[in-house]
């Protein structure tokens, strides 16, 4: 009974200690542990931690304890998020958490028309989930009464400001209760969430659990100096090739471009099931996607980083970054999304020459080495065309005239000798 004990020291009712056994939560995570007792008392929190560590029930489980049951029609809570998906997921999340009470959970969020949410809102709520931009739109339209609003979370913080939120939610600030309780998580604290804590929370106590954007513990990270994206492609394949070790995959693009050449490529192999999702795919082809893949329907997931924070699935066995990402804490939010809820997880990183250099800097970030390895052998390597060497090149050269504005460059060079 020593795991369940953990759980009752956190004062949850008996209908939320049922929610949490059916999910199968053995033990609170360190930020459930701290955070839990906080929100319950009332305190403004900052919870910092990185994807996978448990931060979504660290606030939903104490706000769904507060509520308690259903009351009145119109919201008490509000929880805030940046994209749909993450709407989406926190909604799942809180639902499979609230099962055992009669709290009404409504989500809200564009891409879709919004006549069903209106519908959902007028038959009443405890807990609202939104996109900025859809609750100042149903705010606007009169259908978001905002006076019972007692409580305000942000989340994914770093990701609403990195996405130019901030005007939306100074609006929203305006019109809800100024007299609340404000809760904010992030998986990191950069000098613009700093700054948007200073503008939304009064004297919060802040909760970091692991240094800013260090990797999972539970990820074995590997490196490969892979040639160009035909190489890419066979390596991609070699691995996939293994079906036992590699049975559900998520693989990660920098561009749509990719993203769709890397899917077509794994259908035509015969290397799936495969889904692809992006920007460009609506609403309802990225939630059934997502859900396929959790399901275990879905072998292969390639993604962009627009939709690497949406995704919230155990036991992926593999992230492969086939692009190494441009935005250095992606790196901390991809391969996060293995070795999640105390299980492990392989992320597989392919890096070219113009892309060593952003190696570097993530392993400052994540402060440690992603140890190299070699390719096997047995990976077709191409030969580089011109046309991509070329802008390999170009790439290098810009790099290092960033760290240094006196560099020529490589071109500059070849251009004096002629």
């Amino acid at each position: 009974m020593e795991n369940a004990s953990g759980w009752q020291e956190l004062k949850l009712n008996k209908q939320l200690l049922t929610a949490v056994q059916e999910l199968n939560f053995v033990q609170p995570t360190e930020i459930q542990r701290r955070c839990i007792p906080l929100v319950l008392g009332g305190q403004q929190v900052i919870g910092i931690a990185q994807t996978g560590t448990g931060k979504t029930a660290a606030y939903m489980l104490p706000l769904l304890m507060k509520a308690r049951f259903a009351q009145g029609e119109h919201a008490r809570i509000v929880i805030l998020a940046p994209t749909k998906e993450l709407v989406v997921q926190l909604a799942d999340h809180a639902r499979a958490l609230a099962k055992h009470t009669d709290l009404r959970v409504v989500s809200l969020y564009g891409g879709v028309g919004p006549k069903t949410q209106i519908e959902q809102l007028q038959q009443g709520a405890d807990l609202l989930i939104a996109t900025p931009g859809r609750f100042m739109e149903l705010y606007g339209r009169s259908e978001i009464p905002t006076k019972q609003i007692n409580t305000l979370v942000l989340d994914e913080a770093d990701r609403m400001m990195d996405m130019g939120f901030m005007p939306q939610l100074r609006k929203i600030f305006e019109v809800i209760p100024r007299k609340r309780q404000n809760l904010l998580f992030s998986a990191t604290f950069s000098p613009k969430v700093e700054q948007l804590s200073n503008t939304f929370l009064d004297n919060p106590i802040k909760v970091e659990i692991t240094p800013q954007a260090t990797a999972s513990q539970q990820v074995e990270q590997e490196l490969y100096r892979v040639p160009n994206l035909k190489t890419k492609i066979h390596f991609l394949e070699w691995l996939l090739n293994d079906r036992e070790q590699f049975n559900r995959v998520l693989v990660f693009t920098r561009s749509k471009e990719t993203a769709d050449n890397v899917f077509k490529y794994i259908e035509r192999k015969e290397l799936g099931p495969v889904r692809v999702i992006h920007s460009n795919k609506g609403q309802n082809s990225r939630i059934n996607a997502v859900q396929e893949f959790r399901e275990g329907s879905l072998r292969v997931l390639v993604s962009t980083d627009v939709t690497a924070r949406g995704i919230d699935v155990n036991k992926v066995s593999h992230v492969i970054n086939f692009d190494v990402p441009m935005q250095y804490e992606d790196y901390v939010h991809r391969i996060g999304r293995t070795g999640r809820a105390f299980e492990t997880g392989k992320a597989i990183t392919f890096c070219t020459d113009a892309e060593i250099y952003h190696i570097r800097k993530i392993e400052e970030i994540i402060r440690t080495k992603i140890p190299l390895k070699e390719m096997p052998r047995a990976v077709e390597t191409e030969p580089t065309p011109f046309a991509e060497q070329q802008l390999m090149l170009k790439e290098i050269d810009r790099q290092k005239r960033l760290e240094d504005p006196d560099f020529q460059g490589a071109f500059h060079e070849r251009g004096k000798k002629h």
